[in-house]
């Protein structure tokens, strides 16, 4: 993912779903020891629901 697309992601993660910033914090500190897919860090933490995780990569698609 681009730099540009992940910042794009993380404004639509808190604009367009509510997820707060302390739990895009979590999923971020995750990523600097586990690197993986963003939106399944914060799914498989429960950050996110199965709904939102849905709109995450649909979202993903037209980026």
């Amino acid at each position: 993912m681009t730099p540009l697309t992940y910042a794009r992601l993380i404004k639509f993660l808190r604009e367009e779903l509510s997820v707060p910033d302390a739990s895009i914090a979590i999923a971020q500190k995750h990523l600097e020891h586990d690197p993986g897919p963003l939106p399944m860090i914060l799914w498989q933490y429960g950050l996110v629901t199965l709904e939102q995780l849905d709109r995450i990569y649909d979202w993903l698609e037209t980026a």
